[in-house]
C-alpha cells in the first residue's frame, strides 16, 4: 500500500486549533438505532470552524450516519431513532423549536453522487436563495449565482450555458455545481458525503483544490473511502469502527503514530 503522507499545510493549520476554542459543531454521547440495531454508539467529537475535518474507516462503521445527523438527514428515515446531543455554535440542533429547513440552510450537503436538478445551470444554483428569500431583486440573485458559481470554480466554465440543463454538464461539473447550489444559501458547514467517489482523477483532483479553497470560509466535514484523500484534504482525521468513534486527532498524527492498535491496523490495511 502506498504511503500516506498528511498535507504539510494540514498539520500547520490544525497546530492553530486550541482544545476548548474554535469548534462549531460539537456532539456528545450521541447514539443512533436503526430499530433494534445500534448503528452509531456514543459518539462525543469537536469539529473546528474553518477546516476540514476527515471521517474515515471501513463501510458500514457509521461515519456517514453521523454526518447525517449534523444536519438532522436522519429524520426521513421513520425507524431511525438519535439519542446525545449535537450542536452548532452552541444550539442544540434536535431541539424541538429548531425550523429544520433553516438547519439545512446553515449545514449544506454535497452527496456521493451529483444530483443536479432537471433544471437550468443557473435555476439550480438560484433555487435555495429564491425559496428562503435571500434575494430582493433579478440583479441579486444573479449576484449571488455568479458568486457561488465562481467559490465553486465553476464559472468561467459555464458562464455563457448558464441556461443550459445542469444535468448535460460533465461528472465533475456537475459536483461543483452541486458544491456552489450548497453555498448559495450562505451555510456555516458543507457535509460532504464521498463527493469524489463518483469522479474521475482530474475531476477528483479539482473537487480537492476546492474543498482546500473553501475551508478559509466553512467549516467542511468529508466522509471518504479514500484514506490518500483524507491525508491530503483534511487537518483532523477522525476513524470510526464498528459503529464507534475510535479515536480523533491532527491527521497527519492519525496516519503516522495513531493511538489506537485498530486505527493502526485500518491505515496498514490489516482490517477495512
Amino acid at each position: 500500500m502506498d504511503a500516506i503522507v498528511a498535507n504539510p499545510s494540514s498539520a500547520t493549520a490544525a497546530a492553530h486549533v486550541m482544545p476548548g476554542s474554535g469548534f462549531k459543531v460539537s456532539a456528545r454521547d450521541c447514539n443512533v438505532y436503526y430499530g433494534e440495531k445500534h448503528a452509531l454508539k456514543s459518539v462525543s467529537v469537536d469539529i473546528p470552524d474553518r477546516s476540514v475535518m476527515a471521517f474515515i474507516g471501513p463501510s458500514g462503521c457509521g461515519k456517514s450516519t453521523f454526518l447525517r445527523c449534523i444536519n438532522r438527514m436522519n429524520d426521513t428515515i421513520p425507524i431511525c431513532r438519535v439519542t446525545g446531543k449535537i450542536t452548532i455554535d452552541g444550539q442544540d440542533v434536535y431541539d424541538q423549536s429548531l425550523d429544520v429547513v433553516q438547519l439545512r440552510a446553515r449545514v449544506g450537503m454535497v452527496f456521493q453522487k451529483p444530483n443536479p436538478f432537471p433544471k437550468s445551470i443557473y435555476d439550480n444554483v438560484a433555487y435555495g436563495p429564491r425559496i428562503h428569500g435571500f434575494a430582493q431583486s433579478r440583479a441579486e440573485l444573479d449576484q449571488i449565482v455568479m458568486t457561488s458559481l465562481e467559490k465553486a470554480g465553476l464559472l468561467k466554465e459555464v458562464k455563457d450555458r448558464l441556461t443550459d440543463s445542469g444535468t448535460s454538464l460533465s461528472g465533475g461539473q456537475q459536483q461543483r455545481l452541486c458544491i456552489a447550489r450548497a453555498i448559495a444559501v450562505s451555510p456555516e458547514v458543507i457535509l460532504m458525503d464521498e463527493p469524489c467517489s463518483a469522479l474521475d482523477p482530474i475531476a477528483t483532483a479539482r473537487i480537492e483544490e476546492l474543498i482546500d479553497e473553501l475551508r478559509s470560509n466553512y467549516s467542511i466535514i468529508i466522509v471518504t473511502h479514500s484514506m490518500q484523500q483524507a491525508a491530503r484534504v483534511s487537518q483532523r482525521t477522525a476513524f470510526f469502527h464498528l459503529g464507534t468513534l475510535v479515536e480523533e486527532g491532527e491527521t497527519g498524527h492519525i496516519f503516522t503514530n495513531p493511538n489506537d492498535k485498530r486505527t493502526q491496523d485500518y491505515i496498514t490495511g490489516r482490517i477495512g
